[in-house]
């Protein structure tokens, strides 16, 4: 008898869930020109169908005098202080659909570089979530790093004290081993664990289903750093780990003489994609 196995906290986390829903509830603006700041998220379906619906994306904040003004929405991620301030002189409507959780770190931010702290953020820092995050503090008194090789690196400017925070869908194994590296150079150190408790549960169980599937498939878009961390964490458990946006990506021929299969997927993944990949992963069997 073989097994399907979806992961329970595959799927929108409270954040995205909370940023589409704002989308579509403001789409009742009839007459009102909608924007997004960047795509509300990393899922190129979802991102499509507000397409065809009259969303627009607006990438950077270059350029928004050529816009007509209307809402813009902040997406999940969030965004920098000067982007609403950038925002609200061009005339637009700020709704802000910024997860509460990425906000808390907004504060933490603020706070202690106003404090004189040095803040490190542990996450990409390329990533939207981050960019945004380092958009509250005072630029010379921030720091991003990724690697155990920049966390050695890492040397406390002056006699400042050190914040470490979070992007909040960071791995927290990996999270703990650069600040274990951090703490061993004996600085003045206040860490906040700012991963999201979903983040956690999500990689923990996708570790744990991945141990004991004999092929694991994880649903997500190829921008979504959240999912890319999950991937990691499967194939490092199960060597058969498969990446894939929809069920049009997947080679159902690998199933075959497999006897278990776990599914997870990440915090930007429609349920019914979720679904859909379970019911002809399921039938194929």
């Amino acid at each position: 008898m073989r097994h399907v196995t979806v992961a329970k906290s595959a799927g929108f986390c409270f954040g995205v869930k909370r940023a589409v829903e704002t989308v579509y509830q403001q789409l009742e603006n009839k007459g009102q020109n909608i924007y997004t700041f960047g795509p509300i998220i990393h899922n190129e379906e979802v991102v499509a169908d507000l397409a065809a619906r009259g969303v627009q994306v607006v990438e950077s904040t270059d350029g928004l005098g050529g816009l007509v003004p209307g809402i813009m929405i902040i997406r999940s991620h969030g965004v920098g202080r000067e982007v609403y301030d950038l925002l609200e002189q061009a005339g637009f409507t700020i709704v802000d659909a910024t997860c509460p959780f990425v906000k808390k770190i907004h504060r933490h931010v603020e706070e202690y570089c106003n404090r004189g702290y040095h803040v490190v953020i542990i996450g990409n820092e390329r990533h939207p979530e981050v960019e945004g995050i380092r958009g509250w503090g005072i630029p010379e008194q921030i720091q991003v790093i990724g690697s155990t090789e920049e966390a050695a690196a890492l040397e406390n400017p002056g006699s400042r004290k050190i914040c470490i925070v979070s992007q909040t869908t960071f791995n927290y194994n990996k999270f703990q081993e650069l600040v274990e590296i951090i703490e061993k150079k004996g600085y003045d150190i206040i860490v906040l664990n700012t991963i999201c408790s979903a983040t956690e549960e999500r990689q923990t169980e996708a570790r744990v289903l991945a141990r004991e599937s004999g092929a694991m498939i994880v649903i997500g878009g190829r921008s979504s750093s959240n999912t890319q961390k999950l991937f990691e964490i499967c194939k490092s458990e199960c060597e058969n780990t498969y990446y894939i946006q929809t069920i049009h990506d997947l080679d159902l021929d690998e199933f075959h003489h497999i006897d278990n299969v776990g599914i997870t997927a990440g915090a930007s993944t429609p349920n019914k994609i979720i679904e859909e990949v379970q019911n002809n992963v399921r039938n194929e069997f």
